[in-house]
């Protein structure tokens, strides 16, 4: 199978504008992220799909692969989709932009998803990791997952799922990394989709899958790093670096 890592990095995020532009050790965290991508080796393209001529020239005045969105985009989804829309690819993996400790096992273990027979009825996979921190569980920037027993996604939140109403259970948390895989033609139908109802509501994009009959077949992994959402969370990235 012929495979693709799409970064989606736009400027002005919402919680941290810039974000990816600032500096981590020596640095912007938009390098960490693509240069940890190419590094996995697992990538027939590694390619930033960007609104930000900042974030442009940064990746190719270093070597790097980039392309210029031509519309606005509701979600890094539409980013992406557009990016892949005339590539000849059959996966299409997602990397967060805000994810600058990108590693080769877990995006190689979310790749398997898509081989053999079983592989043949994933259409979109997703990686999550379990979550202990009782300020996380409760903290709304941290997205959790509730699954079935074949790790298939069942909801997605920023609320604690599942609530703990009984204190004779102790429920496993996971939270939900946003690093994505897709067929190329499930990520190009998503595009054609409106945004749904709970996706609106929670403000987490792969709800629209959900809202449409597509489950998430969810990856456990250990710990990927930081993720930053916040200025909290590029303190912490500095730490763990």
């Amino acid at each position: 199978m012929k495979t693709a890592a799409l970064i989606p990095a736009r400027y002005d995020a919402t919680r941290f504008p810039g974000k990816l532009m600032q500096l981590l050790g020596n640095k912007p965290v938009i390098r960490h992220t693509y240069d940890n991508t190419v590094a996995t080796g697992l990538f027939d393209e590694v390619i930033v799909a960007t609104d930000s001529t900042i974030i442009f020239d940064e990746i190719t005045r270093h070597g790097g692969k980039a392309v210029m969105s031509k519309k606005l985009h509701e979600s890094g989804s539409d980013r992406i989709a557009e990016a892949v829309a005339d590539i000849d690819v059959q996966i299409v993996v997602n990397v967060q932009g805000d994810e600058p400790f990108v590693k080769r096992a877990p995006l190689e273990k979310l790749l398997q998803v898509f081989e053999g027979e079983a592989g043949q009825n994933v259409q979109v996979a997703s990686l999550m990791q379990v979550l202990t921190n009782e300020q996380f569980i409760a903290d709304p920037n941290y997205v959790k997952v509730a699954v079935d027993k074949n790790g298939n996604s069942l909801f997605f939140s920023r609320s604690v799922i599942p609530y703990p109403r009984s204190k004779d259970v102790a429920p496993v948390y996971y939270e939900h990394i946003g690093v994505y895989a897709f067929r190329k033609q499930a990520l190009l139908n998503f595009t054609n989709w409106p945004m749904t109802p709970l996706e609106a509501a929670e403000k987490i994009e792969c709800l629209r899958y959900l809202e449409n009959g597509i489950p998430l077949k969810m990856v456990v992994v250990d710990y990927m790093g930081v993720e930053i959402d916040t200025p909290e969370d590029l303190k912490r990235a500095a730490q763990y670096l």
